[in-house]
């Protein structure tokens, strides 16, 4: 297999980014900003910029968290037609006994074998976070819970998580279910941008049912400004964990922390960091809108090359003051091998500030790439056979 070659900016566009740098405003102690939680990432949605990470992609148990998957895949179903909100779903013995009042963890209290309507269950499992609600929600798409965790785990991988591995709908402790901080962001991303028609359900303060009141555990709603949702968790194993996002000024950032040591904790520091995000960065345009990048090497075609864009405006999130070098790199298996038609995604551009990954979006061909005359291949074929042989030689020891 052809291993990965990054094809570094040209020079121009190295400027650009060195430029754009360069007109930071005032100073700001970046490095010195910390957060006590064991796991932490705060991303810009609009931008998709990393502001802050602390082990953010360390495996590490979601709780509550994972209803978020659960959720998720429930969406997607409604979406398509196969889950209707007035649908009523019947609260199963096994729902009830794990989920509901016997299990005494947090539960919507559905009584046993009644009939739920499906937007009822999903107020019941994000406001309440009820175990009986989810696992109604996973029987009702596959009949069982059990056969519900392979379609949470596959829709997972669908959405971008390769590493998130999902055990029960309920988040209860499991020893191989495990997430990451920028995994449970980018979930959270996920169903902000996907499911506009539901997300306001995580705003919601309270819920009840059955006669019992219940509110939001989200520590951030009504007393953080323009905070939206999402979700909390806690089991033991995990601590105290939290998926935020907040919108101010029409810039919405998302916040998630792990394995806070207590609920004081789990709050402040979501605060802290949204507090910080919000005040500390600066939007800068890096790439304009179908503006060419750089190129990536072709092999059988009638150029040795293909310029790409990445399509959209490419803007990022700096500190103010930034003081660490921000760079950019192409990086694409190949050579791309001809033809290459425009708008096909040839790699993807990595920008770096320091030593973090900041932004990471797609790139795409620019133009056509016919295949080759005969004379022309078996030129770069040469070319490639050489160079392949003498990288291999430098390799050795």
């Amino acid at each position: 297999m052809t291993k990965p070659r990054l094809g570094l900016m040209q020079c121009a566009v190295a400027g650009l980014l060195a430029l754009a740098v360069g007109l930071a405003g005032p100073a700001l102690a970046q490095d010195n900003f910390q957060t006590t939680v064991r796991n932490a990432i705060l991303v810009d949605v609009g931008t998709q910029s990393v502001l802050f990470e602390k082990a953010a992609d360390e495996l590490q148990a979601p709780a509550s968290l994972a209803k978020l998957m659960t959720l998720a895949v429930i969406f997607e179903e409604m979406r398509q037609g196969r889950l209707l909100p007035d649908q009523e779903i019947v609260i199963s013995e096994d729902a009830w006994r794990r989920g509901g009042a016997p299990s005494r963890t947090s539960s919507m209290y559905a009584a046993v074998n009644s009939r739920v309507k499906v937007q009822d269950l999903l107020r019941g499992a994000i406001i309440q976070s009820g175990n009986d609600a989810t696992i109604a929600l996973g029987e009702a798409v596959s009949g069982t819970e059990a056969n519900f965790i392979p379609v949470m785990n596959s829709r997972a991988r669908t959405i971008g998580l390769t590493q998130s591995v999902f055990r029960n709908t309920t988040g209860l402790p499991h020893p191989e279910q495990r997430t990451t901080a920028r995994e449970m962001a980018r979930l959270a991303d996920h169903i902000i941008r996907t499911y506009p028609e539901h997300y306001p359900l995580y705003s919601e303060r309270e819920f009840t049912w059955g006669g019992i009141r219940q509110q939001n555990r989200n520590p951030l709603l009504g007393t953080y400004n323009g905070a939206d949702g999402l979700k909390t968790g806690y089991i033991d194993e995990a601590g105290f964990n939290l998926a935020g996002s907040a919108v101010q000024n029409g810039q919405r950032l998302i916040v998630v922390v792990l394995g806070a040591r207590s609920l004081q904790e789990r709050s402040n520091e979501a605060r802290k960091l949204l507090d910080w995000g919000f005040r500390s960065f600066e939007l800068r345009d890096l790439f304009q809108e179908q503006e060419t990048i750089g190129e990536v090497a072709v092999f059988g075609g009638a150029q040795g090359s293909v310029p790409v864009t990445a399509g959209n405006l490419v803007r990022l999130l700096l500190p103010r003051g930034q003081s660490d070098r921000v760079t950019a790199q192409i990086v694409y298996r190949g050579p791309v091998r001809a033809p290459v038609k425009q708008g096909t995604e040839v790699g993807q551009l990595r920008v770096m500030r320091g030593a973090q990954l900041a932004l990471q979006v797609p790139v795409f061909a620019a133009a056509d790439v016919e295949t080759g005359t005969l004379s022309q291949r078996a030129m770069q074929g040469a070319w490639e056979l050489a160079t392949g042989w003498i990288r291999s030689g430098a390799a050795r020891p």
